[in-house]
């Protein structure tokens, strides 16, 4: 079994996940989107006679939770929540309240996510179920930070780390070490969230988890990407790259190739910009994402523009401006024309800029 997947093979038992959100870059118009890992943890269900409906509504809550469909997920496990109650089974009715957090916090409600894990922390304190305030505590840190309130945010998160390092949970701590770091980053102290971030590497890669270390890769290029040192930027991306590819998890790569091209690009190095832009173009056709395709068609007009290569240059916006009337996107269409006019006015070709009016 892979060391960084659920066992489906576990009797009686579903993954609850806990949502840790990764660095973002704060550079305006770098295209770094923020990203959830889920880190798994496994819930247990006594089928006991009096509790086996209440089980059954936990389960399905955390099923739907999975396939997206919130609104059942919270009836769901609310029903749950209240049978448990009814029934004294303090361990389950937190197990439920935490799932019940889960979904508050996908569903961006931040409040009603402090609501239901303060409920499920203080059951899980009383029964001295680590793992539960561990989930509980995440949730409290991440909604704290949603809502801009961060003193509470991190010493929520210190306690999850704290209790994660207790009982030697790598996992946990990875997922408080990447959320400590959003809050600092939150806080423009990014060196405190690369530290973090740091740390986040280092346990990640002694499980050998290449998921995890990805998007811990990605995360550290991102914090260095908005510090502008584009050459450590670079470092940690084109690393990322590589367990991105080893993965195939394509959306990892567009995402980071158009960061990497973007740091080679701020550092003058337009060949290698050129070269990750090609890669990124070439992904978003094999997904049939004609966004991506439109704008890795706008990156690499600019960057053979800047490595002097206007004829290529034209040529991709041609082609970008192909895909934008097929997408019917007015403003891609008007950039793409006024690129192909400076283009054209560059190279001294003032009759060929007339057509793009």
């Amino acid at each position: 079994m892979e060391k960084n997947k659920w066992n489906s093979s576990l009797k009686n038992t579903v993954p609850l996940h806990i949502p840790t959100e990764l660095l973002e870059a704060s550079k305006e118009g770098s295209d770094i989107q923020e990203i959830d890992e889920d880190l798994q943890t496994e819930i247990s269900f006594e089928d006991t006679e009096d509790s086996f409906e209440a089980s059954e509504l936990l389960q399905q809550g955390i099923q739907q939770q999975q396939s997206g469909d919130f609104n059942a997920a919270i009836k769901s496990l609310q029903h749950s929540t209240a049978l448990f109650q009814a029934y004294g089974n303090s361990g389950k009715q937190a197990q439920a309240l935490s799932c019940l957090a889960l979904v508050a916090y996908c569903s961006g409600d931040y409040k009603s996510v402090i609501s239901y894990a303060v409920q499920c922390l203080s059951l899980a304190k009383d029964t001295q179920e680590e793992r539960l305030q561990i989930q509980a505590l995440s949730h409290l840190g991440n909604a704290y930070r949603h809502l801009k309130q961060h003193k509470e945010a991190i010493e929520y998160l210190e306690e999850c780390l704290s209790i994660a390092q207790q009982i030697k949970d790598s996992r946990s701590q990875i997922a408080a070490l990447n959320n400590l770091g959003l809050v600092y980053k939150a806080l423009n102290n990014l060196s405190k969230a690369i530290e973090y971030q740091e740390k986040s590497l280092k346990l990640v890669s002694e499980i050998e988890d290449n998921w995890g270390k990805e998007q811990v890769l990605k995360n550290l290029g991102n914090a260095w990407y908005a510090l502008m040192n584009y050459s450590k930027a670079t470092s940690y991306y084109e690393d990322c790259m590589v367990v991105s590819r080893l993965l195939k998890n394509y959306r990892t790569s567009i995402q980071v190739l158009k960061n990497l091209g973007n740091a080679y690009y701020a550092l003058g190095e337009y060949t290698k910009a050129i070269v990750c832009y090609e890669e990124r173009l070439q992904l978003g056709k094999d997904i049939q994402d004609s966004r991506v395709e439109e704008q890795s068609l706008g990156s690499l007009g600019v960057a053979c523009e800047a490595n002097g290569d206007y004829e290529r240059a034209m040529y991709y916006y041609e082609e970008r401006l192909q895909i934008a009337k097929a997408i019917k996107d007015s403003r891609s269409l008007e950039l793409a024309r006024a690129s192909l006019k400076t283009a054209c006015y560059a190279i001294g070709d003032y009759a060929r800029a007339l057509k793009y009016d």
